[in-house]
C-alpha cells in the first residue's frame, strides 16, 4: 500500500468519528439523529439546547481535521492534499453510519484553518456575521462556502492549497443542496441561542 493512499484512509477514518453522535449519547442526550434536522453536527447538537456540548463538538470536529492535516504536512504537499480531503470526507461519509454524515462545516474549517489559516478566519468572519445577521446556520456555511475559495486565492494564488480548498468549499455546499432548497422556500429552521426557532 502506497503513502498516499496509507494517509488517505487515516484521515478518512479519523475524520469519520462521530463526536456530535458520540458526545450527546455520553451526555445523556440520547441519539442525536432523532432531534431537528438529524444532523450530527454542532448546529444540531445546538438544538438540544446545550451549548457547551454544541461547542464540544465544534471543537472535536475541528479538531480532526486541523489533526490530519497538521501531522500530513511532515509528509509533504501531495500527502497533506490527499489528507485534507480525505479528513472531510470521511466526516461526510462515515462507514459507522451507513455513510450518513455531517455536512463538513466544523472539519473542512478545521483542515482549512492547518492548511490555509488566514482564508479560514476570513471565512470564520463571513459564517458569523451572517448568523448573527440572519440566524441561519446554513446560510453561514453557504456563503462561507462560496467566499473560502476567493479568500484562498487571495492569500496564496493559484495555488495547490486554493485548488484544494474549493474542492473542499464544493463538497460542502453539496452536501447543503437541501438546505438550499429549504432556504429558497423560506422553510429552513433558524437557530439561536441553543434553540430552535421557525
Amino acid at each position: 500500500m502506497g503513502p498516499l493512499l496509507l494517509g488517505a484512509i487515516l484521515a478518512y477514518l479519523i475524520g469519520s468519528i462521530p463526536f456530535g453522535l458520540l458526545l450527546t449519547h455520553a451526555a445523556g442526550m440520547g441519539d442525536i439523529r432523532t432531534i431537528g434536522s438529524g444532523n450530527i453536527g454542532a448546529t444540531n447538537v445546538l438544538r438540544t439546547g446545550k451549548k457547551w456540548l454544541a461547542a464540544l463538538t465544534l471543537l472535536f470536529d475541528a479538531g480532526k481535521g486541523a489533526l490530519c492535516v497538521l501531522v500530513a504536512q511532515h509528509f509533504g504537499p501531495d500527502m497533506t492534499a490527499d489528507v485534507a480531503v480525505a479528513a472531510v470526507v470521511g466526516h461526510m461519509f462515515p462507514p459507522w453510519l451507513r455513510f450518513k454524515g455531517g455536512k463538513g462545516v466544523s472539519t473542512a474549517a478545521g483542515v482549512i484553518l492547518a492548511y490555509l489559516w488566514p482564508a479560514a478566519l476570513a471565512a470564520l468572519a463571513t459564517w458569523l456575521v451572517v448568523v448573527v445577521t440572519t440566524r441561519y446556520s446554513s446560510l453561514g456555511a453557504i456563503v462561507a462556502a462560496i467566499s473560502v475559495p476567493l479568500y484562498a486565492l487571495y492569500f496564496a494564488g493559484a495555488t495547490r492549497p486554493t485548488a484544494i480548498i474549493l474542492i473542499l468549499a464544493l463538497l460542502v455546499l453539496m452536501r447543503h443542496a437541501a438546505n438550499i432548497g429549504r432556504l429558497l422556500r423560506g422553510e429552513e429552521r433558524r437557530v439561536a441561542f441553543g434553540r430552535m426557532q421557525q
